[in-house]
């Protein structure tokens, strides 16, 4: 019998992805700020791993400009420009529709049935915004699974991260979140349904719904004497 893994069954991550994921993760949530040093010795004490693999992480960091490095000055977490809100949001406007597409034609009934569940969990009353950002993200992870493209998953998997780090940054401004849970409950309907059109259409109003939310933030922390 063969003792090879199953297409389905993911693979245990190196200690190169560990610390891509724990570092982005720190990131993200600003317990590493933008414009904060990003020590080396620091991470391998924090994360308990060797400097191989958390410079193999920073490099991989840097590519996917969560980090910068200035020459003879050092490596600093990338500041975000709000100039580029809009590039990041039509992107994502143009990617995350096509993924669904595929994933309304590729998806199975378990990815639905897995999204159905975490559906109901942001449903729960007494949710923490953080929370229902983990669960958000969720859903698009299951759809982008299911799309079956390793390299759109990728490229999707960075963006909503950088998008996700707007969202922490901008949060106390963004207080409203039970209209996300509506739109996930509606692309899941059409998704069941097999509607591809109908997916991709609610799909990009879902994503600029959050361009427009985070967008207003950003201009109301912009134009406040206290901003």
């Amino acid at each position: 019998m063969s003792t090879a893994l199953s297409i389905a069954e993911p693979l245990p991550l190196s200690l190169a992805e560990r610390a891509y994921d724990e570092i982005r993760r720190k990131i993200i949530r600003l317990e590493l700020a933008p414009g904060d040093v990003v020590r080396e010795a620091d991470l391998q004490v924090v994360l308990e791993m060797s400097r191989t693999p958390i410079r193999e992480a920073l490099q991989r960091l840097a590519r996917d400009h969560f980090v910068t490095v200035i020459p003879r000055r050092g490596m600093f977490v990338s500041s975000i420009d709000v100039d580029e809100l809009s590039m990041l949001y039509e992107t994502r406007a143009v990617m995350e529709p096509y993924a669904a597409r595929l994933a309304t034609k590729r998806g199975t009934a378990a990815d639905w049935a897995e999204m159905a569940d975490v559906l109901a969990k942001l449903q729960q009353p007494g949710k923490a915004p953080a929370e229902l950002l983990q669960l958000d993200r969720r859903c698009h992870e299951i759809i982008w699974r299911a799309s079956g493209n390793r390299f759109l998953t990728a490229n999707l998997d960075v963006l909503y991260a950088q998008s996700d780090r707007l969202w922490h940054m901008y949060l106390a401004d963004v207080h409203d979140m039970a209209h996300a849970v509506d739109e996930h409950a509606e692309i899941h309907d059409a998704l069941r349904s097999g509607d591809a059109e109908q997916v991709a259409e609610l799909v990009e109003a879902h994503v600029n719904s959050f361009d427009a939310q985070v967008r207003a933030a950003v201009t109301a922390r912009l134009t406040s004497p206290l901003g």
